[in-house]
């Protein structure tokens, strides 16, 4: 810290690198600047990193010749040994990062993302650990030989945010990976036994800057571990999109507690800026779908109902359409509101959607594409694969800017997406996702909806009611090649 304190180009260049993170975070806002967002991200970190890399690799006197008297004997140098093993570091994450990235389908996105706040709670919770072991490298001593007060305060709150982090992330990418069920698990009790496992946490840490007992640090570490888990198993998948975006307040926050701990003033900008980001849009989110703030960050939240899970009434009248009847009934439209949903984004069939849009266009039909907040399993899901897709970003609308339209639509042509269509959100109080506001397709006039088959429920857990309405017409099928036969019926 202090030489960095010293050197008036590092604080430079941390600043520069702090403003291309808010710089970046502007244009990832909006699908048509992300792509410069991600290079100003991109350019901010490089800056980041080799300034960190220049000013924390430790220097060292070079070899006093025999003899000679050696006070103060030549300039240090930087540690070579030292930065070959960082950069070695550096090249293996860089690898994994790549080849993941390129490797990883659009449809796994949301459980990579979950993947990745998990490991930046595991750092802040190596680094803590790090830094208890060997306060002495992390310069947090005190002239008493004890730990600094506020190095303690911040080595607590670290490892409690990252700890917290890391096996709640692993709990939700278990769940959007389908290793474990969508549906919330209810412990009896949880409430209780949080707010215990909280109050027992805060405790700990304020024991610990009276008293450095090992004891203290692991049993802080445990019991955050515990609480982590314990807040994302009661949560089900329908609210899943808004817990990617609390952990990922969780991993800024995370790595700004390790920022403070290494003196690193770059972590705390940029865990600062992804934490609160994060935080702003959970609660946007959450008032999306009319759900309470503090619920998510207490954990179970959408889970109190005891709405029939699964339950699918495949015994009531339903119509079935094929895709000549949908090419048909489209191109006679005059609007076209199309809702793509996560069964799009399994089947990859955003570039035939696109295709599609672009022939009803030709026959004169005003088309369009709404987007509900949660649609898909991570914020902007949806966004992301119709961008993809080259779909023009004026034909694309938000749930508040396209749910009055609907009652003087034609066609809603929903493609996958089940829960944010689903009636019973606005009318059954025993459902699981009541309260949340949805798409009102079925005031269209005649709604197409494609689905694998009718045995199948949204990732509630639910059946959906309108399946069965009298406007509705099911073309059961791939999304995929659904649409594309509809493409050549166009034809």
């Amino acid at each position: 810290m202090e030489h960095v304190a010293a050197n008036p180009w590092a604080s430079l260049a941390y600043l520069v690198a702090g403003v291309c993170f808010i710089l970046a975070l502007r244009g990832l806002s909006s699908p048509a600047s992300s792509q410069r967002g991600n290079r100003l991200g991109m350019i901010g970190m490089t800056i980041a990193v080799v300034t960190t890399l220049v000013t924390h690799i430790p220097r060292i006197a070079p070899p006093c010749p025999t003899g000679a008297i050696c006070e103060n004997f030549g300039t240090p140098v930087l540690d070579t040994l030292t930065l070959v093993e960082l950069l070695v570091a550096i090249g293996i994450g860089a690898a994994i990062g790549i080849v993941t990235a390129r490797r990883i389908a659009m449809t796994a996105m949301p459980q990579l993302v979950a993947a990745f706040h998990s490991l930046v709670g595991l750092a802040a919770v190596l680094v803590a650990a790090a830094a208890f072991l060997n306060p002495g490298a992390f310069g947090i001593l005190g002239d008493d030989g004890e730990i600094l007060t506020v190095s303690r305060i911040e080595m607590g709150l670290g490892i409690a945010i990252g700890a917290i982090t890391f096996s709640g992330s692993v709990i939700a990418f278990l769940k959007l990976n389908g290793n474990m069920g969508g549906k919330p698990i209810l412990l009896p009790g949880r409430h209780v036994i949080n707010l215990a496992l909280l109050a027992g946490i805060l405790g700990l840490i304020a024991y610990f800057t009276q008293d450095q007992s090992p004891w203290i640090f692991w049993t802080v570490t445990v019991l955050s571990f515990v609480i982590g888990f314990l807040l994302i198993v009661p949560i089900g998948g329908a609210d899943m999109p808004v817990v990617v975006s609390m952990l990922n307040s969780y991993s800024g926050w995370a790595a700004a507690a390790m920022g403070f701990t290494l003196h690193n003033t770059a972590m705390i900008v940029t865990g600062a800026l992804v934490g609160s980001s994060g935080a702003i849009l959970s609660y946007i989110m959450c008032r999306a779908m009319n759900r309470s703030f503090i619920s998510v960050i207490a954990g179970g939240f959408g889970g109190d109902s005891g709405g029939p899970a699964g339950a699918v009434a495949t015994d009531r009248p339903w119509k079935r359409g094929s895709a000549e009847d949908a090419a048909f009934l489209m191109s006679q439209a005059e609007q076209v509101i199309i809702v793509p949903g996560y069964g799009m984004a399994v089947a990859q069939a955003q570039h035939a959607l696109r295709e599609m849009g672009d022939k009803l266009k030709a026959h004169g039909v005003r088309v369009k594409y709404a987007i509900h907040p949660v649609a898909g399993r991570m914020p902007g899901h949806m966004n992301v694969l119709l961008a993809e897709a080259n779909v023009p970003y004026d034909d694309v609308f938000e749930l508040e800017d396209i749910n009055s339209e609907f009652a003087q639509t034609d066609v809603a042509f929903v493609i996958g997406a089940n829960d944010v269509t689903n009636p019973a959100a606005k009318t059954d109080k025993s459902s699981p996702i009541y309260g949340m506001p949805v798409l009102d397709v079925e005031k269209a006039k005649t709604v197409l909806f494609i689905k694998r088959s009718m045995g199948g429920v949204g990732y509630a857990g639910v059946d959906n009611e309108l399946f069965y309405r009298d406007n509705t017409m099911m073309l059961l099928a791939d999304a995929k090649k659904m649409v594309e036969e509809i493409v050549k019926s166009l034809d």
